[in-house]
């Protein structure tokens, strides 16, 4: 019987972090869904490892992302976007989308992820000129 150390961390939601790791999960041609990949912290400058595990546990929790928790891994293995993780990432993929967003939420402590979903779309509506 293996025994696993577990550390408390203290992490706080990044949404940057959460939108990088999408992006780079689309963009990556191995996430197809045929084979598994671990992100570390050469994958997210800037982040530490406890703080990709989390945010990708996140992403798991949320069905953004499909794969398997392993407890030998630094992170858990994604092996691709769902069609929910497809969807969010598509409304908050644009550059000046996500900025307005963000903007929008400035000086708020936390915000849901539903929301800034919901911001993100009425960024697109207005861009598209929908009511």
């Amino acid at each position: 019987m293996q025994v696993y150390e577990y550390r408390r961390i203290v992490v706080k939601r990044d949404m940057d972090l959460i939108r990088d790791i999408l992006r780079k999960v689309e963009a990556d041609p191995r996430m197809d869904g045929s084979r598994y990949v671990v992100f570390d912290t050469s994958d997210f400058e800037g982040h530490s490892q406890a703080e990709i595990a989390y945010h990708i546990d996140l992403l798991f929790e949320n069905d953004f992302v499909k794969g398997i928790a392993t407890l030998d891994a630094p992170a858990a293995a994604i092996s691709r976007l769902t069609w929910q993780g497809h969807e969010f990432l598509a409304d908050i993929s644009a550059p000046d989308v996500w900025e307005k967003v963000k903007e929008r939420t400035k000086g708020l402590p936390e915000v849901g992820i539903t929301l800034v979903w919901e911001l993100a779309k009425a960024e697109l509506k207005k861009k598209l000129g929908l009511p």
